[in-house]
C-alpha cells in the first residue's frame, strides 16, 4: 500500500481553495442525485470519478479510505465521501462533499414522503430500477476489478479476501469479519517475521471502534420511554448513526426495535416502505431517516431526522481521518489495514454478487450488463451516462 505522500487536505498544484471546493460541491451533488445501487455501487461510482477521471488520488489510497470507512459506524458511502472532502480540500471539503452528496438525496426522499403522505403510496419506480440495476452491477464490478488489481497483489491477500467472502457468505457479521481479516493480516507478518515487537498502531485502529459503542450504550439508555418530540427524534437517529454498522437490513432492525416496538411512533407497514424509499432512491439508504422524520413530524420532523442520522459520520470521520497516514507508518497498524482493506474488498463483492442474481433477470438486463461493462472498461464513457441510459431503457421496455 502507499505511503502518505503530499499535504493532506491540500489541492493538487494550480489549483485554488475555492475552485478544489466547487469542483467536490459539483461531483458529489450529482452522485447524490444519481448513485443509485446502494453503497456498493456509490463506492464505485465515486472510484471512477475519483481515482480514474480526475486522478485526485491512487486507487491504494482510495482503498485506504474506503477500509477506514468500514471501521466507524455510519453510512460507508457518506463517509467515504467525507474522507474524500477532506483528502483533496481540507475541513471545509469534509463538509462541503459530505453536506452535497447527502443533500440531493434528502430532497428526492422527502419528495417521496410528500408523495406517500399525500396519496397513500410512494410512486412507482420497478420500471426505472429494472434498467438501472444492471448497469449499476457492470459499474461495480469495474471498480472491483481495479481495486482488487492495487489491493490484493499478493496470494496471501488474495487468499485472505476468499475467505473472507466465504465467511460473510455463511452469515457472519460485517464487523467481525473485518476484524478477524486485520488481526490475520498482523498474524502472517509476523510468523514471516516482518514485524516485530507489540502493536504500536493497534490503539490508532482500535479508537474509533470504541467511542461510538459506548455513546451509544448511554444514548439508548436515555432515550426509552421518552414521549415524540423534535429533540427526541433527533436524539434517537444520532444514536442510531453513532451505533450502526452493517447493511440497510440491519438499519431495519434498529429503527423497527425502538421506532415501532418501543415508541409506537409509527406502524411496521410505514417503517418498511421507508426503508424501500431510501434503497431505491439514490444517494445513501440512511436518508430512510428524511421519510420517517416527515411522517412523524412534516418538514421540521425530516430536517431534524436526517440531522441526527448523519452528523456522527462528520464527527467519525474528522477523528479518524487524520490517523489514516499514522496508522500506514506503523507497520503493525499497516498490516492491519492492508486486512482490512482485503475484507472490505470481498464484502463489496459478496454484495455485488447478490445485487447480479436480483438484477440479471432476462436477456435484455443481461444485455444491458454486458453492455455497460464494454463501455465502461473499453471506452471510458461516464458511469452517469450509462446510468440515465439504463433508466430510459428500463422505462421503455416496460411500455412497448
Amino acid at each position: 500500500m502507499s505511503k502518505d505522500s503530499g499535504i493532506e487536505g491540500a489541492p493538487t498544484s494550480g489549483e485554488t481553495p475555492g475552485a478544489a471546493l466547487w469542483e467536490l460541491a459539483r461531483l458529489f451533488f450529482r452522485l447524490g442525485a444519481t448513485a443509485f445501487g446502494g453503497p456498493a455501487a456509490h463506492v464505485a461510482m465515486m472510484e471512477d470519478e475519483v481515482v480514474r477521471r480526475r486522478g485526485w488520488m491512487t486507487r491504494e489510497d482510495f482503498l485506504d479510505l474506503y477500509g477506514a470507512t468500514n471501521l466507524i459506524p455510519g453510512p460507508s458511502s457518506t463517509e467515504l465521501a467525507i474522507h474524500i472532502g477532506h483528502r483533496r480540500a481540507g475541513w471545509a471539503g469534509l463538509l462541503v462533499a459530505g453536506g452535497c452528496f447527502i443533500v440531493p438525496a434528502a430532497l428526492i426522499t422527502l419528495g417521496f414522503a410528500w408523495a406517500y403522505v399525500r396519496f397513500g403510496a410512494v410512486p412507482e419506480m420497478s420500471a426505472l430500477l429494472y434498467g438501472v440495476k444492471p448497469v449499476i452491477i457492470a459499474v461495480v464490478a469495474q471498480a472491483l476489478w481495479g481495486l482488487g488489481r492495487a489491493g490484493l497483489r499478493s496470494r496471501p491477500s488474495l487468499g485472505l479476501a476468499a475467505l473472507c467472502a466465504g465467511a460473510s457468505l455463511f452469515g457472519i457479521h460485517e464487523l467481525a469479519v473485518l476484524a478477524g481479516a486485520g488481526v490475520l493480516a498482523v498474524s502472517h507478518r509476523l510468523a514471516a517475521g516482518r514485524l516485530a515487537g507489540p502493536p504500536p498502531g493497534a490503539a490508532a485502529v482500535a479508537v474509533p471502534l470504541a467511542v461510538p459503542l459506548a455513546s451509544g450504550a448511554a444514548a439508548t439508555a436515555a432515550a426509552v420511554g421518552v414521549p415524540f418530540g423534535l429533540l427526541p427524534l433527533f436524539l434517537f437517529f444520532a444514536k442510531v448513526g453513532s451505533v450502526l454498522f452493517g447493511s440497510g437490513y440491519v438499519l431495519l432492525a434498529f429503527l423497527r426495535a425502538d421506532l415501532v416496538e418501543r415508541y409506537r411512533w409509527m406502524t411496521e407497514a410505514q417503517l418498511l416502505d421507508a426503508v424501500a424509499v431510501g434503497q431505491v432512491t439514490p444517494g445513501p439508504v440512511f436518508t430512510a431517516a428524511t421519510f420517517i422524520g416527515y411522517l412523524l413530524g412534516r418538514v421540521p420532523g425530516a430536517l431534524v431526522a436526517t440531522a441526527g442520522i448523519f452528523v456522527p459520520a462528520f464527527f467519525f470521520v474528522a477523528l479518524s481521518g487524520p490517523l489514516i497516514p499514522r496508522v500506514r507508518r506503523s507497520p503493525v497498524a499497516s498490516a492491519f489495514l492492508d486486512g482490512v482493506n482485503a475484507a472490505s474488498l470481498a464484502l463489496m463483492a459478496v454484495v455485488s454478487f447478490h445485487l447480479a442474481r436480483a438484477a440479471v433477470v432476462d436477456w435484455l438486463t443481461g444485455a444491458l450488463a454486458i453492455a455497460a461493462a464494454l463501455l465502461l472498461i473499453r471506452y471510458r464513457v461516464s458511469s452517469l451516462w450509462l446510468i440515465l441510459a439504463g433508466a430510459v431503457i428500463g422505462v421503455a421496455s416496460v411500455h412497448v
